[in-house]
């Protein structure tokens, strides 16, 4: 019996008209009814029945802004985990309406009712607060007052540093200080804080407030909060090194001290500080009991001497990659980026022959896995995986195909979750990708694995690798709408469709989306999607920017857990009181059937299965290029000039 379920369910009252729009979901063969739920009982029954429906139908009850029985509707999509973004920003202004109140008053108290005890409560909360947060500074000066009641009395710890960051983006860094000075608890809360904030000028204010506490603090756990805090502030990085470097010697603040110490730039680590450090690491390496060297902590040291290692004299580095390689392989730790589609490291390198392991974390909402080819085997590669799917091939992994180009490859990782895989690496130096091999993931998702003769050599001098699938590309700027909204009109205007042709199959959206005759059928059709967006440019192109502001609730991901362990991810074609039937990827021959009895748990994610970030690596010219492409794809539009 599963809790927390999305539940083929209908409150059926007379007295409430339902919804009468068609859903039926095209290709997908799903049909949702829209439920009948009835809003004048008392607020617990009300309540019951929203709680019941899933997210798709919680969006069919019918809501309105002129009556206030329509406040459980709204409060409950503006709260309900993995809504997107664009119904909880309706739900908060319309709360703020019927209550005669504010966007940012509504949003704090919607996370003070928010339970931070599993990893969805915290997701939805990290939302609201950003959503607070995002108020214009002006917007957030008139809810004063509650902020400071927040920062003060929330009995929740995250909602007290949400209050603290919302004073410190105001401009009012000194009532937060003054606040944060009453007691411990309070200025931890003060230090999570340094990390909500949104701007990197209002974050380097709070600097020196931090160095005081690393450096004067009584309390242990206020100083590791501290050094945590100071890899939230970019500035003066060189600086920050050196005052944290020495804390690594010391096993209570150790691990936060090398997080930190992770985060400051290579290049701005001063040698002097980095040669004392490896010497400290290495220590620390063969002190390390082996039970203890799999920890993320001593993953994370390692690193950091590995890192570090360029810093050291030629023969002193050799002298420490034996003496490390006495007691441990060389680690490296790879990232699937959440929403992004890619991994956070484009490549590394490893000595010929010698062992390696590669540690994936997947902190996405989908998942991921990792399969070293051959040099110039990836694409090959990735389409055999495909081809194989969740049945398995390469020693009985899914989507790894049995060929010899593959050298080594992971289990398919679900979110928050990690593998391992060691191996020796090949003892002909070259460049070898590493890519994801789920299907359509290979686009975006991959690496290279550079094998050399001599690793310190290397480093010292360390040259890129190709792009394994050619592209020469390099990253723009992390768009936003608000850069290119205001410059549509007259960015649109003498563009060629060739042009943006070209970028949309380039950007891989052709992989997923259809326009005309051609591309691919995952995402939706976009030959009309200038008529369903009534011309809306601006529309369009957030759709483009922000993928997961509005989520299709046809194309929405879901996470099942069954009551044996199994997580299955994937898109609901079918849901019944027997069954419900889920697409695992865009190209299994067919779909996976669960029985409901089997199922402990789903979770809608609030993600697009498209990642974003896509046009980052295109200037605005190009993504005009690509929107006029579309606009004159749709034969319902005339378009502008």
């Amino acid at each position: 019996m599963r809790f927390s379920v999305v539940l083929a369910f209908s409150v059926c009252v007379p007295s409430l008209v339902c919804v009468a729009d068609d859903h039926s979901h095209g290709t997908t063969g799903r049909s949702v009814q829209p439920p009948t739920v009835f809003l004048d009982k008392s607020p617990r029954i009300v309540a019951y029945q929203l709680n019941r429906l899933d997210s798709e139908r919680l969006l069919m009850v019918p809501r309105q802004t002129d009556d206030v029985k329509y406040i459980p509707v709204y409060e409950a999509i503006l709260s309900r985990d993995g809504m997107s973004p664009q119904f909880r920003q309706e739900s908060v202004a319309a709360l703020a309406k019927l209550r005669e109140t504010s966007v940012a008053e509504e949003t704090l108290a919607a996370l003070e009712k928010i339970k931070l005890d599993d990893r969805q409560g915290k997701r939805t909360a990290k939302v609201l607060a950003e959503m607070l947060l995002d108020q214009p500074v002006a917007t957030l000066k008139q809810s004063k007052a509650m902020l400071e009641d927040a920062a003060s009395d929330a009995d929740e710890p995250f909602v007290r540093s949400v209050g603290l960051a919302a004073l410190i983006q105001i401009g009012d860094a000194a009532s937060a200080w003054s606040i944060a000075a009453a007691d411990d608890e309070s200025t931890l809360a003060w230090l999570d804080a340094v990390g909500l904030v949104p701007g990197s000028p209002q974050r380097l204010a709070l600097r020196d407030h931090v160095v005081e506490l690393i450096e004067n603090a009584k309390s242990e756990k206020v100083r590791n909060h501290a050094i945590t805090a100071m890899s939230e502030i970019a500035s003066q990085p060189s600086e920050t090194f050196d005052l944290i470097a020495p804390f690594v010697a010391d096993p209570s603040y150790r691990s936060a001290a090398v997080r930190t110490l992770l985060r400051v730039p290579v290049k701005q680590r001063p040698s002097k500080t980095s040669q004392a450090l490896v010497a400290t690491l290495v220590d620390l390496a063969e002190s390390t009991a082996p039970a203890e060297r799999t920890t993320a902590q001593f993953v994370d040291a390692m690193q950091l001497a590995d890192q570090m290692m360029a810093a050291v004299p030629a023969e002193q580095a050799k002298s420490y990659r034996n003496r490390l390689r006495e007691v441990t392989v060389r680690v490296v730790r790879i990232r699937a980026v959440e929403e992004e589609m890619r991994y956070d490291i484009p490549y590394f390198a490893v000595e010929a022959g010698r062992p390696v392991q590669i540690v994936l974390e997947n902190h996405d909402l989908m998942p991921h896995n990792l399969v070293v080819t051959a040099p110039g085997a990836l694409k090959e590669v990735a389409q055999a995986g495909a081809v194989v799917g969740s049945a398995g091939g390469w020693k009985d992994l899914p989507f790894v195909p049995a060929l010899d180009s593959v050298l080594a490859a992971s289990e398919m990782v679900q979110p928050d979750q990690l593998d391992r895989i060691t191996f020796d690496a090949p003892t002909e130096p070259g460049e070898y990708p590493y890519v994801c091999t789920f299907p359509q993931h290979w686009y975006r998702m991959y690496g290279v694995m550079v094998v050399v003769k001599d690793l310190d050599a290397w480093m010292k001098n360390p040259e890129e690798p190709a792009n394994p699938i050619g592209s020469n590309r390099s990253f723009v700027q992390a768009w936003k709408l608000d850069d290119l909204q205001g410059e549509i009109e007259n960015g649109m205007k003498g563009r060629s469709p060739h042009i943006g042709a070209r970028i949309f199959a380039e950007a891989s959206c052709q992989g997923c989306h259809k326009v005309g005759s051609e591309g691919g059928v995952i995402g939706p059709d976009l030959t009309e999607v200038f008529t369903r967006y009534k011309g809306d440019r601006a529309a369009v192109l957030r759709e483009i920017i922000d993928p997961s502001h509005k989520v299709d609730a046809k194309y929405a991901m879901h996470q099942i857990l069954t009551v044996e362990g199994r997580v299955v991810t994937g898109i609901i074609l079918n849901e019944d009181k027997d069954n419900v039937t889920v697409l695992e990827n865009p190209e299994a021959k067919e779909p996976t059937v669960i029985s409901q009895d089997d199922i402990e748990e789903m979770v809608q994610s609030p993600n697009s299965m498209m990642p974003k970030g896509l046009m980052d690596q295109y200037t605005q010219d190009e993504i005009f290029e690509m929107l006029s492409f579309l606009e004159k794809a749709d034969p319902n539009k005339t378009p502008a000039p």
